[in-house]
């Protein structure tokens, strides 16, 4: 051993024992399940017939997030998100309710969007445009006559089953990060498959492409935001670790170094390392003036890809947010709530005002999104456990109505594809009651009508916002549902009080896997609308962070 005083050489370093690494194996198995799925998808991709893909990766992917769901059950029935929650994996995990309430909504997620990827594209063609694909393809294909029906039926592309897996595990991963290296690391896993998910449509390759540099190029710069944000945030604290910030963030850490006290006198270090690090989240979340990228990549990407990044993504991102704000930076409260105010009343507002202007049901669903994450932005604002609680019941409730509405979208369909336009979807209600009603329901889930879990979810996080001494912002909340309703109601006036033209679109006949991912989004909107109080003591029975 060193004595006092000395630098140790090297010979005396490498001659102490080193500490074995301690892994929790079983707290951690959701994220190890799934990950371990994934690399299994991979394997499969790589020497199975093309012909035998598609089933393998279904049933894996399928099998891979139930087992994954079962055991976030398991880790919450025998109390690790209660009294046995815990910090984990060498102090880079945190275990705790909030954690397995993200993880299992991201789960579901997932399994959701796992039916409507089944549909083997992920860029539905009209009946027309299959017969026609099926016409022009040659007697002889690679791949032989199997080929020759995967094309006939819609290009299939068994590769987005292991990125979805990938981007399901870094999502697990990112709200139960308990250090600024395990956040960012968790932020680059979900974020590259995404990014080439957001590429794979190919009738509209230039619009999808183009998507995907955008968000590339803007997800690049919030990682740098990011990244250079919690450098600053270890030159203040010398630590990575949430607890460490924490304790020298609220002056009670007495091990402080000579050095250490230095950097700790200065809060520019903090102060911008801070805001830094919250831009990062804040570009996931899609809140304003970080949501630029929102609706191009919305409009670009397939849409079974656009309605899994828009539910799991604003999940994991305001996880990870809540968790920043509420573990790391409750000392300085006063500094960043003023700030959240500004971004919550700007991104309501925005989001409600410019979703009015707009003429495709992808870009307005985009804006949608945003004035939901000011929405939400009121629930972090209250910086109570009611607040919590009430934006992870928010979320859970948003992303099964934002997965309904995105696989209805898939269903409409031209010559030419998805039918987006609005002017398209003039006299839905006529030709297809069903679905238009069907779609109505997520539409006033969204504008907060009662009986749907959408007014669920606003009245809560409009309660606790209150409660925390945020009136003014729910009252700003209130006109902007309120603006938010009126584009909403429209699109439900469009489908049943116009004449459908004649050359409308079709409505696909959905398969039961398609039927499936709808009839869950309905169930859960209704249930929750109807029946929340349940949910909502689940929620916050799960809303206590582990420090």
């Amino acid at each position: 051993m060193a004595t006092a005083g000395t630098v140790p050489s090297l010979w005396t370093l490498a001659a102490e024992p080193l500490e074995a690494p301690k892994i929790e194996y079983g707290q951690l198995s959701p994220v190890i399940i799934v990950l371990g799925v994934a690399v299994v998808g991979i394997v499969l991709e790589a020497f199975l017939p093309r012909r035998m893909r598609y089933g393998a990766q279904l049933v894996i992917t399928s099998l891979g997030l139930v087992s994954a769901f079962a055991a976030v059950l398991g880790l919450a029935v025998t109390g690790h998100g209660t009294s046995k929650a815990a910090v984990v994996g060498m102090g880079a995990i945190a275990v705790d309710g909030p954690t397995l309430f993200l993880q299992g909504t991201i789960l579901l997620v997932g399994l959701v969007s796992v039916f409507v990827f089944a549909e083997r594209r992920l860029e539905p063609r009209s009946h027309k445009a299959h017969v026609d694909s099926f016409a022009a393809q040659p007697a002889a294909v690679p791949g032989g006559e199997g080929e020759r029906e995967a094309n006939a039926a819609g290009w299939t592309t068994t590769e987005v089953y292991p990125l979805l897996l990938f981007a399901v595990g870094g999502m697990l991963i990112f709200p139960a990060a308990n250090d600024l290296l395990t956040l960012f690391i968790a932020l680059e896993v979900f974020s590259l498959p995404l990014y080439l998910l957001c590429a794979l449509a190919r009738r509209r390759r230039l619009l999808s492409q183009e998507s995907a540099v955008k968000y590339f190029l803007l997800g690049a710069f919030s990682s740098a935001f990011l990244l250079f944000g919690a450098a600053l945030m270890y030159g203040y604290a010398g630590t990575f670790a949430y607890s460490g910030l924490a304790r020298v963030i609220g002056n009670t850490d007495r091990q402080t170094t000579a050095v250490l006290a230095e950097t700790t006198g200065s809060d520019a270090l903090l102060l911008i390392g801070g805001a830094l690090v919250v831009m990062g989240l804040l570009f996931k979340v899609g809140a304003v003036p970080f949501h630029m990228w929102t609706p191009d990549v919305y409009q670009g990407a397939p849409t079974p890809v656009t309605g899994f990044m828009a539910a799991a993504t604003k999940v994991a991102a305001f996880g990870a947010l809540l968790r920043l704000l509420y573990v790391v930076l409750p000392g300085l409260r006063w500094d960043w709530r003023p700030v959240m105010w500004g971004v919550a009343i700007v991104t309501m507002l925005a989001g409600a005002v410019i979703a009015i202007t707009q003429t495709d049901v992808k870009r307005l669903l985009a804006y949608s999104s945003i004035a939901h994450a000011g929405f939400l932005l009121a629930g972090v604002i209250a910086t109570t456990e009611r607040g919590v609680s009430a934006v992870l019941f928010y979320l859970g409730a948003y992303s099964f109505v934002t997965l309904g509405a995105f696989a209805v979208v898939t269903l409409v369909r031209d010559a030419g594809g998805e039918a987006t336009h609005l002017s398209k979807w003039a006299g839905l209600g006529r030709r297809s009651p069903l679905l238009a009603t069907v779609f109505s329901i997520f539409l006033l889930a969204f504008a907060g009508i009662p009986m749907t879990s959408g007014f669920s979810g606003k009245f809560a996080v409009f309660a606790a916002a209150a409660d925390g001494g945020a009136a003014p912002l729910v009252v700003v909340g209130v006109i902007a549902s309120a603006i938010a309703a009126f584009f909403y109601i429209r699109v439900i006036v469009l489908m049943f009080f116009s004449e459908p033209k004649t050359d409308g679109p079709t409505v696909a006949v959905p398969s039961v896997w398609t039927t499936s991912a709808i009839t869950a989004g309905v169930v859960v909107t209704l249930v929750l609308g109807v029946f929340p109080q349940y949910f909502l003591d689940l929620a916050s029975q799960a809303g206590v962070f582990v420090r």
